[in-house]
């Protein structure tokens, strides 16, 4: 009994870890795209936590064509009151749940102020991060397509 045990938590271990292997990585920089103009908007830096999370942050905000770039958060509330947009961790918490699948995550829009859940699912090429920010249920938010620069 013990050995057949053995043998089934072995096959799982095996399972889940054959999934993470094959999962893209988030790591990197990434070019946020505005899912209402289709322009750039940021580079983002996502890294990986201690905890197996990532996290993104914004290491450079894209000139656009008429638009003034906000230096600060606006209307945001604590920690991020105030705080510079450049230089802040706009997403945090976003986990693996499956092959290139990553949900849990919290994200903020500097811009707005608001703070939403969020999910992603990532290209099997490892090229396009589809991120999804939303209120309560996943039907009622917004997509946005960030692409790999590196």
């Amino acid at each position: 009994m013990i050995e057949k045990s053995l043998k089934w938590a072995a096959l799982f271990g095996a399972v889940v870890t054959s999934s993470a292997l094959y999962a893209q990585d988030l790591t990197g920089t990434w070019q946020q795209i505005d899912d209402k103009t289709g322009s750039p908007k940021a580079l983002i830096e996502i890294r990986k936590d201690a905890k197996d999370t990532y996290t993104g942050k914004i290491v450079k905000v894209t000139p656009r064509p008429g638009y003034t770039p906000k230096e600060k958060c606006v209307n945001c509330p604590a920690p991020y009151t105030n705080q510079p947009i450049l230089g802040m961790d706009v997403f945090k918490g976003l986990k693996l749940e499956s092959e290139n699948t990553y949900s849990q995550g919290k994200i903020i829009d500097p811009l707005a102020g608001k703070i939403y859940s969020l999910k992603g699912k990532i290209s099997a090429n490892g090229k396009r991060l589809h991120l999804r920010g939303y209120l309560g249920i996943s039907a009622i938010g917004r997509t946005q397509t960030w692409i790999r620069t590196e």
